[in-house]
């Protein structure tokens, strides 16, 4: 009985993307499954640092091998292609088609940059912004008032003084700050002389009158692979439909971690696209997978978001706290102290991966993430 327990236990699960999510996911799974993760690069990149990176930041990514030494999770480095969810296989462009028995689609999100050619930058194209602030001053657009327009404009403007940065948004600055975080915002933008432009409805980058056009506005699923395989997919969002477990509404088969699920909590409500959510639903879609293997119905996922954090330049913060639905409280943190609690934030990100690669089941005990 024990030899069939075991044996059951180590189903083959394949992973499809390597960011947040997906290595939580992976790591959490490693000591009960056969893991074959799939993503194209040997690098793991922390994405809430791309702003750093474009402002020059020598480095903002860490060895993937380095990350899953000693885990027995298989990396392969290629881009899946094709996913068949009838024949439970996945295609790949480096020829290898893989077979799983469970599934976790992982493959995030990027930013439409609205116009081609030298001038459109996204958060993901940070290394080629990076040298095209570096060939000369000039005017800099940022497109986009949410935490992540605020944060790169922000860090360009302090790091490169010599180039003129505007903000440009079609709603208010910091809309789902309280009024003091949006007044924080603002005196720290006006002291590093980004110009706020409210009110202003960008369709492309031929539109904005720049030497060089950065979009952060709204992120958009890669959905392209669950797209063409048939799973539903939230018709506006291109997220992937999950029950309340992760689980595909269509193909239960196939749990869905980070920006790729359409993903709701009793007290979260609709679950944003951010780090926040990629770690704890990465480690739920790996412990439900455990669930299921184990003979048990999985639990639903149990969220609620705590906080906000937003840095402003390398001397300067906002730590927003919020209710469990996201929605603010008016009190703040601000100015060094602030800026110092979001480096721990952003460095607990990494810190809590490689605990995963350590001793797997103690992310399950951290609040908000196991």
């Amino acid at each position: 009985m024990k030899i069939v327990a075991k044996q059951r236990l180590r189903q083959k699960v394949v992973v499809l993307g390597g960011g947040y999510a997906g290595m939580m996911a992976a790591l959490r799974l490693a000591p009960y499954a056969r893991v074959t993760l799939v993503d194209p690069g040997d690098r793991f990149t922390e994405r809430v640092r791309l702003h750093e990176l474009a402002a020059g930041r020598p480095e903002v990514s860490h060895s993937r091998a380095q990350m899953l030494r000693g885990t027995g999770i298989e990396h392969l480095a290629a881009r899946a292609t094709a996913l068949d969810p009838a024949a439970r296989a996945v295609h790949t462009d480096c020829g290898r088609t893989l077979l799983y028995d469970r599934l976790v689609y992982a493959l995030g999100s990027h930013t439409d940059p609205r116009g081609a050619g030298e001038r459109s930058f996204t958060a993901e194209s940070a290394p080629a912004l990076h040298k095209r602030l570096l060939d000369g001053p000039g005017a800099l657009a940022v497109v986009g008032g949410g935490l992540t327009g605020i944060e790169m404009a922000g860090e360009l403007a302090e790091s490169h003084p010599e180039w003129e940065v505007r903000l440009l948004t079609g709603g208010e600055i910091g809309g789902g700050l309280s009024a003091r975080g949006r007044a924080h915002v603002r005196t720290v933008l006006d002291r590093l002389h980004v110009r706020v432009e409210e009110g202003r409805r960008i369709a492309d980058a031929d539109s904005v009158d720049a030497d060089a056009v950065v979009w952060t506005t709204a992120l958009r699923a890669t959905d392209g692979l669950a797209r063409d395989a048939g799973l539903d997919l939230d018709l506006v969002t291109g997220r992937i439909r999950v029950d309340a477990a992760l689980r595909s509404v269509s193909h239960p088969d196939i749990y869905v971690a980070g920006d790729a699920a359409a993903a709701r909590a009793p007290r979260a409500g609709a679950l944003r696209m951010a780090c926040a959510t990629a770690l704890p639903t990465g480690a739920h879609a790996a412990g439900a997978i455990i669930a299921e293997s184990r003979g048990a119905e999985p639990k639903p996922l149990s969220f609620g978001f705590f906080v906000q954090c937003v840095s402003l330049g390398r001397h300067d913060g906002l730590i927003q706290p919020v209710r469990a639905d996201d929605t603010p409280r008016e009190r703040v943190l601000t100015g060094r102290p602030a800026a110092r609690v979001k480096e721990q934030v952003v460095r607990s990100t990494v810190r809590f991966l490689k605990l995963a690669a350590r001793r797997p089941d103690a992310i399950r005990l951290i609040p908000g993430v196991g």
